[in-house]
């Protein structure tokens, strides 16, 4: 299970990366007192990296049981590991109750 959180991880990094340099290409792309024969090599190297990595290969996995299915985006934790920790008091403003 571990081999495939750091999997995950490696697969974010990747992809933050390649974000970064779409971006920096894009700005580059609107950017209209560029020469044309830089601005088509900036095209070229846009549609090579287009095909290399995708935010849809990502999967949001919890920290402690890797299992796919996150409570939401914002804690790390499926909701059984959200359940224990907010019974053994570790979440603060969440408490046990019966009813």
């Amino acid at each position: 299970m571990q081999k495939l959180y750091v999997k995950d991880k490696t697969k974010r990094q990747i992809v933050e990366k390649l974000n970064k340099k779409y971006f920096v290409l894009k700005s580059i792309i609107k950017n209209k007192y560029i020469l044309k024969l830089i601005h088509y090599k900036v095209c070229l190297k846009l549609k090579a990296l287009s095909g290399l990595g995708s935010i849809i290969t990502l999967s949001n996995r919890c920290v402690d049981s890797v299992s796919k299915k996150r409570y939401n985006k914002f804690t790390l934790f499926s909701r059984f590991i959200y359940l224990k920790l907010i019974k053994n008091g570790k979440v603060t403003g969440f408490q046990k109750s019966n009813w």
